[in-house]
């Protein structure tokens, strides 16, 4: 399958996912701030690893990822619905801290730049 067809493929498929989560009744997954960072289809689309991250940290999006592993057939079969795929992947969803790292270097550079505005007087 060529490069750009996959990469359309795995941007549609962050899209629906994102959608799905917010619908999902699961504990685990309801209420949670839930961001799907990226999505990695395989060459020949039958898998595809879906990392979620969370506002809250690793651990919540570990959590998280309990409920949406349980739900893999549910949102599977609606990613393939919505997107009319012949063949739609199997979903495996994995924990990325990368929204709690982003907020720490905003920290820091936040921080950064109240010192320097300091020296400066």
């Amino acid at each position: 399958m060529a490069g750009f067809r996959i990469n359309r493929v795995s941007e549609d498929i962050k899209r629906e996912i994102t959608a799905i989560i917010r619908e999902l009744k699961d504990p685990r997954v309801m209420g949670k701030m839930l961001t799907v960072v990226r999505v990695e289809v395989s060459s020949d689309a039958s898998y595809a690893k879906v990392y979620v991250s969370d506002i809250k940290g690793i651990d919540s999006a570990k959590e998280a990822v309990k409920g949406l592993t349980a739900a893999t057939g549910y949102i599977r079969r609606e990613v393939g619905g919505r997107l009319h795929l012949r063949k739609t992947p199997e979903l495996k969803f994995v924990a990325d801290d990368s929204i709690e790292q982003g907020f720490n270097m905003f920290k820091v550079l936040e921080e950064s730049q109240h010192r320097g505005d300091g020296d400066e007087d």
